[in-house]
């Protein structure tokens, strides 16, 4: 996710965050006959087919489960996540109540990088096996932390993480509301992002510019607002130096990404608590975009809600590919499927996109396209009731009221 500057890092200068940052909240419609590519934005818009050649309504003659398939292939073919053979041990570091829920700490060591942490919660005292959520945490330009974006586990939370939540959760962390409403709910770090995140003391071979820390800390020794900010201001700088090498590795950022997510939800869905029929996925932002990975491409997931990451390929090629994170881009996916048809592939499985129309991130005129899109996807499917989209006022959010509208649907269609 790419967005305002995080109020962790405000004791940064404005530029440590270029790659992410958006300095107004105020929209306006793009001028049709420029680009963030220039004179060059019309010709490289019109290149892809359209409808793309694996969309649904390109195909509409296929059966259902004929056309799932064939798209599915290409698109895990081309996202090319690396290999996960085995479902790691999982390490209960923690086990307590706090506010009603039971939650543990865990931990478990994927084939690559330091052991990823999570945190599981469910309603204290409740036997019964409960519908189960994957929480998705947001990118938030902030790669320090990770889970506890989204949870809090004590009634002392990190005051840098209260105010991460004050400014895109209006002050919730949903995953412990939603854990409350009868969910069981895992949040795990993710792929470059808190205890998966990249260390100073791991990286060589790279000049070391005038944004980057000004000496080489070990992680251990990062600790105020001002050493997070900028570390958070490396790892901004160091994204594409990791898009470009899991390019030359033969993966893709989404793909391993991908990769963790499905494995955290293999471990959700193989606890005593949950029933693994009845498993959904949601997140803001980074989280969002995660979602529609992760709820198209895994058909395990019966109810997906993303939330402030749905648009058009268009509109990140001409208008918004610079306040976006890497993580985004499968190459030659864009010949294949629009973007919110990722999410289409789940048709008839339940989705609802949330969006803000003074979104930052995007154009409004893009994101009621994908709408259109979705919409139509399906229609021809005969599962229009179970797709919605809904346009909240207000910038780059996911507020009360659009939580208490992704709690709604979750409970029509997993409880």
């Amino acid at each position: 996710m790419a967005v305002a500057v995080p109020l962790a890092a405000q004791a940064a200068p404005l530029d440590f965050f270029r790659n992410f940052a958006v300095e107004t909240t105020s929209v306006t419609l793009p001028d049709p006959t420029k680009s963030i590519i220039g004179q060059y934005g019309s010709w490289a818009a019109g290149l892809r087919p359209s409808p793309p050649q694996l969309s649904l309504r390109a195909n509409r003659s296929k059966s259902l489960d004929a056309w799932r398939k064939e798209a599915l292939a290409k698109v895990n073919e081309l996202v090319a996540s690396p290999p996960v053979h085995s479902v790691p041990k999982v390490t209960v570091e923690k086990k307590y109540v706090f506010d009603g829920l039971e939650i543990e700490e865990l931990s478990w060591q994927l084939p690559h990088g330091r052991p990823t942490k999570a945190v599981f919660l469910k309603p204290a005292g409740v036997k019964n096996p409960l519908p189960a959520v994957l929480g998705l945490h947001d990118h938030g330009g902030n790669k320090y932390f990770g889970w506890d974006k989204i949870a809090v586990t004590s009634e002392t939370p990190n005051p840098l993480m209260t105010r991460h939540r004050e400014q895109y959760y209006e002050g919730r962390a949903w995953a412990n509301e939603l854990a409350k409403s009868g969910y069981a709910v895992l949040v795990h770090d993710v792929f470059t992002f808190g205890s998966r995140r990249v260390h100073y003391e791991d990286v060589d071979g790279i000049t070391w510019g005038p944004n980057y820390a000004k000496e080489k800390k070990s992680d251990a020794q990062i600790s105020t607002p001002e050493e997070i900010a900028a570390y958070n201001a490396w790892a901004s700088d160091h994204e594409h130096i990791m898009s470009k090498s899991l390019f030359c590795a033969g993966t893709t950022w989404p793909g391993v990404t991908l990769a963790e997510d499905q494995m955290a939800l293999t471990i959700l869905s193989q606890r005593p608590e949950v029933d693994p029929n009845r498993l959904g996925c949601m997140g803001l932002s980074g989280g969002g975009l995660r979602t529609v990975y992760l709820g198209g491409l895994d058909q395990r997931v019966k109810c997906a809600v993303p939330v402030g990451f749905m648009t058009t390929w268009s509109d990140l090629l001409l208008n918004k590919a610079y306040t976006h994170t890497w993580m985004i881009y499968t190459p030659l996916l864009s010949n294949y499927l629009e973007f919110s048809e990722i999410m289409g592939l789940r048709t008839p499985r339940p989705t609802l996109v949330l969006s803000n129309r003074e979104d930052q991130l995007f154009t409004l005129p893009e994101m009621q396209k994908s709408d259109e899109i979705l919409k139509e996807v399906y229609k021809i499917a005969k599962a229009s009731d179970a797709y919605k989209t809904s346009f909240y006022d207000g910038p780059h959010k996911f507020d009360k009221a659009m939580q208490e509208e992704a709690f709604g649907w979750l409970d029509r269609w997993l409880v």
